[in-house]
C-alpha cells in the first residue's frame, strides 16, 4: 500500500482527517461523506476522496464512509495505531507546556522524558517529569529507543541539539526554535514558530 510516494501535502491533510472523523465519533456518529467532511474542514469532498484514494477504497458511493474503520485505517497509515514516546529537549516555556500537555493522549504520543542544560532546572518536576541533565540526553534516549523528540530551545543552540538526537538514534524532530536545522537523509524535520504564521496570514490584512 505504501510502495508509491505520495505527496507530503496529502500526508500532511490525513491527520485532519482524523482529528475531524475523532470528534465525529466523540458525538456518537457512525457514517460520514467527503463532503460532510470537506465541509468541516474547508476542504474540497473531492480533494478528499482522491487524498484517500491514494491509500485504497475506504468507503462506498451512496453510503460514505464508516467513520470507525475509516479512523482504524488513517491509524494505521499514520502509524499511529500504537503509542510512540517522545523526548522534550528545553524546559523553558514551550518544553515545559509541551510536557505537561494533555492532548497527545489517545493520538498515538507519550512524552516519557524532558532534558535541559541549566543546572538550576536539573532535577526539578514539570507534571509528571524530572528535568534530566542535557549532558546524558545521548545515552538516555538510546537506550529507551525513542524515535521522535521536541527541540525546545533557544534558536543558537538548536542545531547542536539536533546532531545529539540524530546521534541518539531520533528519527522525527518537531522543533519550536525559530531556526532551520539541518539533519542527514532520512531524518525528519517540522517546524513551529507562531511568528510564521503570524506573518502568513498578516499578508492578507489590510
Amino acid at each position: 500500500m505504501m510502495s508509491k510516494q505520495i505527496p507530503d501535502i496529502v500526508v500532511g491533510r490525513l491527520p485532519q482527517y482524523l482529528r475531524s472523523l475523532q470528534r465525529m465519533a466523540r458525538e456518537g456518529r457512525t457514517v460520514t461523506s467527503s463532503q460532510e467532511l470537506g465541509e468541516r474542514l474547508g476542504i474540497s469532498a473531492a480533494q478528499i476522496r482522491k487524498d484517500l484514494s491514494q491509500f485504497g477504497e475506504f468507503g462506498k458511493q451512496g453510503t460514505g464512509y464508516n467513520i470507525s474503520y475509516l479512523i482504524e485505517q488513517l491509524q494505521k497509515i499514520l502509524h499511529v495505531d500504537h503509542e510512540w514516546d517522545v523526548a522534550v529537549i528545553g524546559a523553558g516555556d514551550i518544553g515545559s507546556a509541551v510536557a505537561r500537555y494533555k492532548g497527545f493522549i489517545n493520538r498515538g504520543f507519550k512524552v516519557r522524558m524532558i532534558f535541559d542544560n541549566d543546572p538550576n532546572k536539573i532535577g526539578q518536576t514539570i507534571g509528571d517529569f524530572v528535568v534530566q541533565d542535557y549532558a546524558k540526553l545521548k545515552e538516555k534516549i538510546s537506550e529507551a529507543g525513542i524515535k521522535i523528540a521536541m527541540i525546545a530551545v533557544p534558536a543558537n543552540l538548536a542545531q547542536e541539539v539536533a546532531n545529539q538526537l540524530v546521534e541518539a538514534g531520533v528519527k522525527a524532530i518537531l522543533n519550536y526554535a525559530p531556526i532551520s536545522i539541518n539533519v542527514p537523509a532520512g531524518v525528519r524535520v517540522q517546524y513551529i514558530d507562531p511568528s510564521i504564521h503570524l506573518q502568513r496570514m498578516t499578508y492578507y490584512l489590510e
